[in-house]
């Protein structure tokens, strides 16, 4: 997004467009319509309608980040991921576990079952049971009924203090048996939820590997992990990666690009960009200059 020095440079009257962070950072819509300019917030897209598919700048992001993931996780992994037999033994398949079964997870399923991984996943959304199992992955029973872990949107709900507590020790005890865990749950908006804790981390054998793709400066699924690569004492690799997309660049750009284009496609109306607060797409991504001033003609 334009910086708040930048937004006071820009001509008014004009359109912004992409992610603005507007769940967190109130202070900036503010400077955009103080400014006045009309912001669009792309992830405030109510992306449960079907029209609103190939604006989804989350969705196909995280697409590639959780393809990414998987192959981050099997370059920094110190063996195999497939079973290999050969004239010095038999090497067994590497276990992965994958948290969170969203877009990114679904991706990072496929791509580590392609890889030869025998693959386990979780998530708190009783719907994504049957998406994990349609991949040939095996759903991780917790024993635990979180009957309305789904949110708006198709995201995951963020669970109450108690049930956290009840996920974090059922997975911090099953993670001990893979030798791979990647995370991909979020919660838009928000600090993302601790679903392994240190005790988790310590759990797991020397030389595994985590891939934290929710790390970020509010922190991430994993607990203590950092943006960046960090080793612990008992030898477990931690690489918090929210900057995976960009690994993939030029499939990222390509997808991104189609979004932003969608996005303001939407907008042109009789050969104007103009707001229709009444229609649902417009009433949540515009956060700044719903006024009358800005249903003119923008550029």
């Amino acid at each position: 997004r334009p910086s708040s020095a930048l937004l006071g440079r820009v001509k008014q009257g004009t359109w912004i467009i992409g992610m603005l962070g507007s769940f967190t950072d109130a202070d900036y819509v503010t400077a955009i319509e103080k400014a006045g300019l009309v912001g669009v917030a792309m992830e405030k897209l109510p992306r449960q309608l079907s029209s609103a598919q190939s604006m989804d700048e989350l969705t196909s992001q995280n697409s590639v980040m959780g393809y990414k993931a998987a192959i981050v996780a099997a370059n920094a992994y110190g063996s195999f991921l497939p079973m290999m037999t050969t004239a010095a033994g038999t090497i067994r398949p590497a276990k992965v576990l994958i948290l969170g079964a969203g877009i990114a997870g679904l991706q990072a399923i496929g791509t580590a079952k392609r890889l030869g991984a025998v693959v386990t996943a979780y998530d708190v959304r009783p719907a994504s049971k049957g998406e994990v199992e349609s991949l040939g992955a095996k759903f991780l029973d917790l024993g635990l009924d979180f009957s309305k872990g789904q949110g708006e949107g198709g995201y995951a709900r963020a669970l109450s203090a108690e049930e956290q507590a009840q996920q974090q020790a059922a997975v911090d005890q099953k993670a001990a048996g893979f030798d791979i865990v990647i995370t991909t749950a979020k919660v838009p908006g928000r600090k993302p939820p601790v679903l392994l804790t240190k005790a988790g981390v310590a759990g797991l054998h020397r030389g595994a590997v985590i891939v934290d793709c929710a790390a970020s400066d509010l922190g991430g699924n994993v607990e203590g992990s950092t943006v960046g690569t960090q080793v612990t004492e008992n030898g477990v690799t931690i690489i918090g990666a929210p900057y995976l997309s960009s690994g993939v660049s030029t499939t990222a750009s390509n997808l991104l690009s189609r979004n932003v284009a969608d996005v303001l496609a939407h907008f042109v109306r009789d050969g104007k960009l103009a707001i229709d607060l009444n229609e649902e797409l417009d009433n949540a991504m515009v956060v700044a200059g719903r006024g009358e001033e800005a249903k003119k003609e923008g550029e």
